[in-house]
């Protein structure tokens, strides 16, 4: 099992991280490809996305931090609940469809036409610009990662008792009090993870910031995909591509250390 590890290990995480490194110290070709020339221009550029990069990160922060303030009381819910797998199983249900249809189907829910401007049209509202601005790229991202936030999350409430809980009220000790200073403290590794599983990869979203958001919404992995497609500049699209990847080891490397302390 240790070979069959290694080889998973070398040929989908090292070998391609190492391409991507060493691409992006190349120069271009004009209609794609590198020359085999060392270079540091592809990372003289990245100073002209800052704004983009900070886009990006605030986007993926935002969602993140509200899929944690949604999921953790749903996690909660289903972790003391008798139903907890039943409740499990429609957690994961969204993972059965293609998520580029589940995209599609929120621009149905959000569009001029769409469900919600509909009703606000009865109402005499008017309608209202739900699509192709941040609001539409968090949201989605919200949607598409929160089973990635519940499920760490309740397999951390799971381990704790009722006993603990039940002794903290009481003793007198308020809801809200009992929910930051006794239950957040003993899912502080499944919020980190959780954490993780969601900022990572809503910072490199692509397909929801395509389809959903607009110029004012674009994230850095819209960027990479037009160095590559249109601008066929690959070695500024693997230094962006190695950005993402410091930021998400940074983000591992933080959970890690959290873990290690506790």
């Amino acid at each position: 099992m240790r070979y069959v590890y290694l080889l998973w290990l070398i040929f989908l995480f090292v070998l391609p991280i190492s391409i991507i490194f060493v691409y992006s110290f190349l120069e271009p070709q004009i209609y794609g490809g590198v020359q085999w020339n060392f270079t540091l221009n592809a990372y003289r550029y990245l100073p002209k996305y800052l704004n983009l990069i900070w886009r990006s990160i605030w986007i993926a922060g935002t969602a993140t931090l509200i899929t944690l303030v949604v999921a953790l009381p749903v996690s909660f819910y289903i972790a003391k609940s008798r139903l907890k797998n039943f409740l499990l199983l429609l957690t994961v249900v969204p993972f059965w469809t293609n998520s580029l249809i589940r995209i599609y189907a929120w621009k149905i829910v959000l569009g001029n036409n769409g469900i919600i401007n509909q009703f606000l049209n009865l109402l005499g509202f008017g309608p209202v610009q739900f699509l192709y601005n941040p609001f539409a790229v968090i949201l989605v991202i919200v949607y598409t990662y929160l089973p990635f936030a519940i499920l760490p999350l309740y397999a951390a409430m799971e381990k704790i008792e009722n006993s603990i809980l039940e002794a903290s009220l009481d003793l007198g000790a308020s809801k809200m009090y009992t929910f930051t200073r006794v239950l957040l403290p003993n899912v502080r590794m499944g919020l980190l993870t959780a954490f993780v599983f969601v900022f990572v990869p809503a910072l490199g979203s692509y397909a929801i910031p395509d389809l959903v958001g607009g110029v004012s919404s674009r994230m850095i992995g819209n960027e990479i995909v037009r160095q590559l497609m249109t601008i066929r500049n690959w070695p500024v699209a693997s230094a962006m591509s190695n950005l993402l990847t410091l930021i998400a080891l940074l983000s591992i490397i933080i959970v890690m250390k959290r873990r290690g302390k506790s």
